[in-house]
């Protein structure tokens, strides 16, 4: 009993000091939630019962056991609604071709993308690349819902690679509308939307921003190893892919300020896709719509740079002084021709059109193309057996 006695009053003992410490305790608690509760207000920090947290998982479609259902988050920006305005607009065109002679069944020779851009008539008008269409013998348009539609080529052009096909309208609904591509930033977010890799990721939409503009790209038109053309693009880092081809390049007000055309395809190479500045395409797109064709300015002659002969023909057969290592010599004259009819001869070599110098052929077009009408009047300075000369001819036109 008492070893029973001692033990007993050991653990009261120590019940004693629990139960002191306890109360101790709880009235510190008590009066540090008091402190806080004054305390928060002050400091601009809002607290939240627990009915609040009850009503707030209910307007976000939680349950308050802890088990979490789905949630319907409003995530409209800027992007979606420039893609919502422009998406439908952009469509996929199927080149079908017959892959020779012998076989009588065609086939799909590669897809791309396309831009409705106006309808009337009955038709809509849908402008593409060039190098989408080229060498069809069917055209097929497939529209955002899937809905395949037969498409007649209108014309092409090879220099700028854009193309306008047009099909039936009724089941078109959505139009995009052209931005102004000179208004461009760099820096500027912009939207690629196309169908990368065929009709399998229809309606794809990247996003980017203009990486650089005016830039040059040389273009072998007839795979030759000569350039023929420079072009001018916009640089994106919005990714463009095969199939993008044709596609509309957007900005944020969801208008089409770009054609995707090309990407640099290097294993060394990220991010740089290429797209047809739509102020420079306007003009071609029209043409290709109203005439089938681009109406330039025709000199009537065959060119070759100076810089792709011969130190030996450049002396002999040019002949050309020393210093003169660049410029365009005429090869051929076209009878009847603009340049003819200017006196312009076989041999003699361009250096300058409306006093702006002349550097290879490339130049020549783009001087003629861009910044020449037909009925213009254009000034030209070349040498002939080493004199400089100078002479002004009328331009006509003719179809390419």
């Amino acid at each position: 009993m008492g070893y029973y006695d001692q033990d007993y009053e050991h653990v009261r003992s120590k019940k004693k000091g629990r139960g002191g410490t306890f109360f101790a305790g709880l009235v510190g608690a008590i009066i540090g939630a008091l402190i806080v509760v004054i305390a928060l207000p002050r400091l601009g920090i809002e607290t939240v019962n627990e009915n609040d947290i009850q009503i707030e998982q209910k307007k976000e479609g939680k349950t308050t056991n802890g088990i979490q259902q789905n949630v319907s988050v409003n995530v409209t920006t800027s992007v979606t609604q420039a893609v919502d305005k422009a998406g439908d607009a952009v469509v996929g065109i199927t080149n079908i071709q017959q892959s020779s002679m012998w076989q009588q069944q065609a086939g799909e020779a590669g897809t791309g993308s396309g831009v409705v851009y106006k309808k009337g008539n009955g038709k809509a008008f849908i402008v593409t690349n060039h190098h989408v269409i080229d060498g069809a013998n069917e055209l097929e348009v497939t529209l955002s819902d899937g809905t395949k539609l037969p498409a007649k080529l209108l014309g092409s052009d090879v220099w700028t690679d854009l193309a306008v096909v047009e099909v039936d309208s009724d089941k078109v609904k959505t139009i995009a509308e052209f931005g102004n591509s000179n208004s461009l930033k760099p820096g500027e977010p912009v939207i690629a939307i196309g169908n990368p890799l065929g009709l399998q990721f229809s309606g794809s939409v990247t996003q980017g921003i203009i990486s650089g503009l005016e830039r040059t790209i040389e273009i072998d038109v007839n795979q030759d190893g000569v350039v023929d053309w420079n072009s001018e693009v916009i640089q994106t880092d919005a990714a463009i892919n095969p199939g993008n081809s044709g596609g509309a390049l957007v900005n944020l007000n969801g208008q089409v300020v770009g054609i995707n055309s090309m990407k640099i395809a290097q294993s060394a190479v990220e991010g740089i896709g290429l797209s047809i500045p739509i102020n420079s395409a306007i003009p071609i797109i029209e043409d290709l719509e109203k005439y089938g064709e681009v109406r330039r300015p025709y000199m009537g002659v065959n060119l070759a740079g100076v810089e792709e002969v011969s130190q030996y023909h450049r002396q002999n057969t040019l002949k050309l002084p020393n210093d003169v290592t660049k410029g365009v010599a005429i090869t051929q004259v076209d009878p009847s021709s603009p340049a003819a009819k200017a006196g312009l001869q076989e041999f003699d070599v361009i250096v300058e059109m409306d006093g702006e110098k002349i550097e290879d052929v490339p130049g020549l077009r783009k001087h003629l193309y861009v910044k020449k009408k037909i009925g213009d009047k254009l000034n030209i300075t070349f040498y002939r057996q080493g004199k400089l000369e100078e002479v002004t001819m009328t331009l006509s036109g003719q179809t390419f």
